[in-house]
């Protein structure tokens, strides 16, 4: 499924991917004996304190700063390290079977998920500096912790030790390799139990690199056509549990997708490609059916009211299949978890938003499959217009809830910020049931209102509706617009993910929304 694109423009291939290759193994064992590169404590504020001779109060840090004739304790004093969060403290050290120890800062208290996988990503870029083959995990108040919690610590630590470590270099002339290859996770207990969440945190983040290398993949390589052939390699690899159906332009006609199709069948040389991908359990029985669909836009350049000046961001609109790489980053996830009594749809309307002398243009209506017209006065809201059809579809296909995730508006970013989502719904089961998933996996989403009153700002004087509103309050405008494409009798939500798909300091996808969307199917499953 290569487009034309894809083989002539900047004679550019994919190196192979640079996914970690790391073993998580749960050990009843002393720090002192463990035998390795680095020793990485996780310390809050209150363990990082000292008596009155100078000696740590905590046992693993007072065990330790003897094994090391004082050292830690006289770095951490000179170093001003309280155990602050982000703060980070790694010697060197001889004389022990390991060659650095390094104390990682969590601040005052440390309960959530999201505290773990910054842990972790700080641990991971400490192991990355130094080179390190393998490290040894340990939390200073592991002794504070209930047994119960113990498992799911570890998990979130090894999903941002994963996310942390990644570098993807498949377009670099030179790249370089991780090194780290095995984590040893201390004093946190051992069992069945605390194998599964970590083998869990392994396939969460194999998803979560999937989801990163979409999105990182430029607009050259991965066009919507390359994008529904990964989606056949992820289907291929996992077809037991997926199946996947294609859809090219002449079907996407027959369809009636006139919507989806106003953005793209005219303007672009990369043809659309409509996926649906299907996850079945194995076995057979299915108690619950589910649908998640993804913006997938390969490239926005607004179209006629093309993105233009210094904040316009442009260069990075490769990102606007976010919401695409998310769901299909989970559906690989869970074709390795293999939730049962769930069947899941992942359905992306992919296209690009080019320029063309036939392309859409500002004030022309278009139809939808469920028969709505809607007048295109922004042809830079083309991702709205892609999902209403694509979300009609998924109706359609008999699912009881569907959770949308689309890079969809500035609005967002403005009002939450860059590490936000914002979620849109009417129906509080299905809120109450997503956040508590986001707060599970160490995402970070914050529920929007959806002012029913604003929808007076989107009707058209021609058509049926508009494709945007005035300026405030531009994602409550954009979730009520989809809203008109979602069936009465399915519980919805739109989650805007502009901002927290993408790390603006780094230039890099976060992967952001895999992790969620995981934990939240399998609290569906049966």
């Amino acid at each position: 499924m290569a487009d034309k694109a894809r083989v002539t423009l900047g004679l550019t291939h994919p190196g192979p991917s640079n996914a970690p290759k790391i073993t998580f193994v749960a050990k009843d064992l002393d720090v002192l004996e463990w035998n390795g590169d680095l020793v990485a404590v996780g310390v809050r504020e209150k363990d990082v304190e000292k008596d009155e001779a100078g000696h740590f109060k905590n046992p693993l840090l007072y065990q330790l700063d003897e094994a090391l004739g004082g050292l830690l304790g006289e770095a951490s004093s000179e170093e001003d390290f309280s155990g602050k969060s982000a703060q980070s403290l790694v010697l060197r050290v001889s004389g022990l079977k390991f060659k650095r120890v390094g104390l990682f800062g969590l601040g005052q208290s440390a309960c959530s998920a999201a505290t773990f996988v910054g842990l972790g990503e700080a641990i991971a870029a400490a192991a990355q500096a130094s080179r390190a083959a393998s490290l040894a995990l340990s939390l200073a108040f592991s002794e504070d912790l209930s047994a119960e919690s113990k498992p799911g610590i570890a998990s979130a630590i090894a999903l941002g030790i994963v996310n942390g470590i990644f570098d993807d270099n498949r377009y670099k002339s030179n790249p370089k390799m991780t090194v780290l290859q095995l984590v040893d996770v201390l004093g946190l207990g051992f069992g069945p139990n605390m194998e599964k969440k970590l083998k869990y945190a392994e396939y969460v983040s194999s998803g979560v690199v999937f989801g990163k290398e979409l999105v990182n993949s430029p607009a050259n390589i991965l066009t919507p056509g390359q994008l529904a052939g990964e989606v056949l390699k992820i289907t291929h690899k996992y077809n037991d549990v997926l199946s996947a159906k294609i859809f090219n332009e002449e079907e996407i006609i027959e369809m009636k997708m006139g919507s989806y199709l106003g953005v793209t069948a005219a303007a672009t040389a990369n043809p659309p490609h409509f996926i649906h991908l299907c996850y079945k359990p194995l076995g057979g029985s299915v108690s619950t059916k589910l649908g998640l669909v993804g913006k997938g836009i390969t490239f926005d350049s607004g179209g006629y009211n093309l993105k233009t000046g210094a904040n316009s961001n442009i260069e990075t609109m490769k990102n606007d299949m976010g919401g695409a790489a998310a769901i299909f980053g989970a559906a690989k996830a869970i074709a390795e978890l293999k939730p049962p009594g769930v069947e899941i749809h992942f359905v992306v309307a992919a296209c690009e938003n080019m320029i063309s002398a036939t392309g859409m243009r500002p004030s022309d209506i278009v139809t939808a499959s469920n028969g709505k017209t809607i007048e295109v006065n922004n042809t830079d809201a083309e991702g709205r217009l892609c999902l209403a059809d694509a979300l009609i579809y998924t109706c359609n296909l008999g699912v009881e809830k569907i959770i949308d995730l689309a890079t969809l508006t500035g609005a967002c970013i403005t009002a939450l910020g860059p590490s936000v989502a914002g979620a849109f719904t009417p129906n509080e089961e299905l809120a109450k049931e997503v956040l508590a998933a986001a707060e599970r996996s160490g995402e970070k989403i914050w529920r929007l209102p959806m002012e029913e009153s604003y929808w007076e700002s989107m009707k058209s004087g021609v058509a049926d509706m508009i494709n945007t509103g005035p300026g405030q309050g531009g994602a409550i405008t954009a979730a009520l617009f989809l809203k008109q494409f979602v069936d009465e009798n399915v519980q919805w939500m739109h989650l805007d993910i502009a901002g927290p798909v993408w790390n603006t300091k780094k230039s890099v996808a976060t992967g952001f929304g895999v992790s969620t969307l995981v934990e939240w199917v399998l609290k569906n499953s049966s």
